[in-house]
């Protein structure tokens, strides 16, 4: 399986951004999601969504985060609205089937 994140970049505190990640090769998904590591610490989760449509969020993004995929569940979606300072990080989309596979990251930095 392979995954292709896209989506990070540069935004203002406030502003939003939409991450997208494509998994190629996997029609057994079970889970997919996003986490990121901000420089030094480790990295954390940020959101999941099962392949029945069952959502987690860590609880410094609830409320302004949203997962969702698309009906092959070959592709996850993380929109990130009112963006922090402390948002910035790199973010990794992750599928797991019978094996888990990790992207290889998209920055987000917020920044003023």
């Amino acid at each position: 399986v392979q995954l292709q994140a896209s989506g990070g970049g540069l935004v203002q505190p406030g502003g939003s951004l939409r991450l997208s990640c494509v998994a190629f090769g996997s029609d057994r998904v079970i889970k997919l999601g996003w986490y990121r590591q901000a420089p030094g610490e480790q990295r954390e989760l940020v959101a999941t969504i099962t392949r029945f449509g069952g959502v987690t969020y860590a609880d410094s993004v609830k409320g302004r985060f949203t997962i969702s995929t698309n009906n092959a569940l070959n592709t996850v979606y993380l929109q990130m609205n009112r963006l922090q300072p402390e948002d910035t990080a790199v973010y990794y989309c992750n599928v797991k089937d019978s094996r888990e596979y990790w992207g290889k990251g998209t920055q987000v930095t917020v920044s003023s």
